[in-house]
């Protein structure tokens, strides 16, 4: 979902006293949180449609944010080009991952769109090879990203021709995964050393991003019949929860113990999601997909080592 990636790129972190509770139990917390985000999602739409899920993911987060933003006394930021390179993250971090999710969960597991998920990172090393000259490759972060789409392969059946797979369901979880580091890199290349706090660009960025899908549902869907209890409830907390509260925990962590601990966090969110599906929503697994989700992330993990400084 939104990752550690983006607090890394864009601001400095905030110099705060530290939380009473544990870094580890938030790290938990938040892996808990975004691993059954996709649990959540399958849930909503199941009794609504994919932008109105997305909508009401997006509404219930900027309602947390707006609130956290109350209590710290923070202000939206200013400055109209700030804004225009906010409606583009708004874009690519949130409005389009979150509704391609939402869309491919239609017709894919949760336990799939969570795999798909963790390709991330991969999508992200091969952007910034080409897109960002400071990040070199070397041969490591190179075999990782083999390493990586691999596991996906693995995960997929390509051996078997990818049988009983629904492509478009896959390819929009595999393009969600893939907007998310293109909003990453944008947002370095427009937004990184900005004045303004982490908590006030994302809390600009969702409410843009809520508004982009409240223009764009009402094009696309029309009123439910019915308001379906219990798929409410799964939006309501993926938003407040999935969305909201794991914005701010995952920003208290990237100031606490730093983006690379924090970006651990990646690594969890398709286990938890696996057994989700399985436990909670009866979906079936094959046995490649643990071990195709298992290379993808020692691939993701590769692909973050970084060279050692020459002294």
């Amino acid at each position: 979902m939104s990752t550690v990636t983006a607090a890394r790129t864009a601001v400095p972190t905030d110099s705060r006293p530290r939380p009473a509770l544990d870094w580890r139990l938030r790290f938990g917390a938040l892996s808990l949180i975004w691993g059954f985000s996709f649990l959540l999602i399958k849930v909503g739409t199941e009794g609504y449609a994919p932008f109105q899920v997305t909508l009401g993911r997006l509404a219930f987060g900027t309602a947390v944010l707006a609130a956290a933003m109350a209590v710290r006394r923070e202000r939206l930021p200013r400055g109209t080009r700030t804004w225009a390179h906010l409606t583009v993250a708004a874009f690519f971090l949130n409005a389009l991952p979150f509704s391609l999710f939402a869309y491919s969960e239609l017709t894919i597991p949760s336990t799939l769109a969570g795999i798909c998920n963790a390709t991330s990172p991969l999508w992200g090393m091969a952007l910034s090879l080409v897109a960002l000259s400071e990040d070199r490759p070397t041969r490591v972060r190179v075999a990782g990203l083999g390493l990586g789409f691999l596991g996906v392969l693995t995960v997929l059946g390509a051996w078997q021709g990818f049988h009983g797979l629904d492509a478009t369901g896959t390819a929009m979880a595999l393009l969600a995964s893939l907007s998310y580091p293109i909003g990453w890199i944008y947002v370095r290349r427009t937004l990184a050393g900005s004045s303004h706090s982490n908590l006030s660009l994302t809390g600009a960025q969702l409410l843009l991003a809520t508004l982009q899908l409240a223009v764009v549902t009402p094009l696309f869907t029309s009123l439910p019949g019915h308001f379906a209890i219990t798929p409410l409830l799964a939006i309501a907390a993926l938003g407040a929860l999935g969305t909201g509260l794991a914005v701010l925990l995952q920003y208290g962590l990237v100031a606490e113990v730093g983006p690379t601990t924090a970006q651990m966090v990646t690594y969890f969110i398709p286990v938890i999601a696996t057994a989700a599906g399985v436990a909670i929503l009866g979906e079936s697994l094959r046995w490649s997909t643990p071990v195709g989700a298992a290379i993808v992330l020692a691939g993701a993990a590769l692909t973050q080592v970084r060279p050692k400084p020459k002294l």
